[in-house]
């Protein structure tokens, strides 16, 4: 393998002069900040912990910044851009700066939430500075559709880093930290400054590392079951689960009875439950529908409520 030139990486002047060239102005829409710093993409791979083997997708390349420091290690690395002068600038950049690895670079010119398959290998880790204002549903589809990615190191804004990586009991822990925790283990590993963004953001950043879990949750329930408790939990997190899970159960007392047989308190609140209890409660109630439902069929098969049966009632 053809190592890179010293250079190779963009720096401050190499980032503005290719923006200029594209006629490129980051836009605020697509929460767009532009690494300008070779330090800070070098530490972001080390963390990630890239290998040489490494088949890695990076969602919004931008300019390349990233992509070229994954490339001095991964086996292979496809990016996703929806930007289309973004998207249709990137090889060259690759092919300029690291002519011996652009056969080792694969672009996909789309909507990352869109994403459903990725050329070549199927991807081992995912790494990626993440734009702010998808940074969540991007990286949920991503473990989602592409469960061979084992370890996964995005760049976010420093608040929803802390939410994604918040622990039960939490004051931030919410939706984003148990649907995350679903599929992977997840910690805080870093803050990143401003000053390495252009143009500089008005936030800071941090790191968050996800490793695929070993094992998936235990549970019956599907996974769309269990979000759907999540999701009714958090909507309302000041009250009780009982209350909270009202309208997803269908009663306050149906959601006692779920809580109860998961072995939940009814007087708890979401922001103190594991991505396990939430499996727990999608179960029981899952169990329950669908007992009610085998024992309406049986009814109906015994002829119990059956349109004859009605008309022989009315005589």
């Amino acid at each position: 393998m053809s190592s890179p030139t010293p250079d190779a990486l963009l720096g401050p002047a190499d980032v503005r002069e290719l923006a200029a060239a594209l006629g490129v102005r980051p836009t605020k829409q697509r929460g767009q900040n532009f690494v300008i710093d070779a330090n800070t993409v070098r530490r972001i791979v080390r963390t990630a912990e890239v290998r040489p083997d490494d088949v890695v997708v990076e969602v919004g390349p931008g300019l390349g910044s990233l992509t070229l420091a994954l490339l001095e290690v991964a086996e292979r690395v496809t990016a996703v851009e929806i930007d289309d002068v973004l998207a249709a600038a990137l090889p060259s950049t690759v092919a300029a700066r690291m002519p011996g690895r652009a056969e080792r670079f694969a672009l996909v010119h789309s909507d990352a939430m869109r994403v459903a398959e990725l050329p070549g290998p199927a991807p081992t880790a995912l790494v990626a500075n993440l734009p702010y204002n998808v940074a969540v549903p991007v990286l949920l589809h991503m473990l989602d559709t592409f469960p061979s990615i084992e370890r996964t190191l995005v760049m976010v804004q420093s608040e929803v880093a802390d939410r994604l990586a918040a622990a039960p009991g939490s004051r931030v822990y919410g939706v984003p930290s148990v649907k995350a925790n679903w599929y992977a283990d997840v910690k805080r590993a870093g803050a990143i400054g401003r000053t390495v963004f252009w143009p500089a953001p008005n936030v800071d950043s941090g790191l968050v590392s996800l490793v695929r879990r070993a094992e998936p949750v235990r549970t019956s329930a599907s996974k769309a079951e269990v979000f759907a408790v999540v999701d009714a939990a958090f909507a309302q997190r000041r009250k009780t689960l009982r209350a909270a899970l009202a309208g997803w159960a269908g009663s306050a007392a149906a959601a006692e009875a779920a809580l109860v047989a998961a072995g939940v308190s009814p007087q708890a609140r979401g922001e103190a439950l594991t991505v396990e209890e939430f499996a727990r409660i999608a179960e029981h109630r899952t169990a329950e529908h669908r007992t009610a439902g085998s024992r309406a069929t049986e009814d109906r098969e015994a002829g119990n409520g059956t349109p004859d049966n009605e008309e022989q009632d009315q005589q």
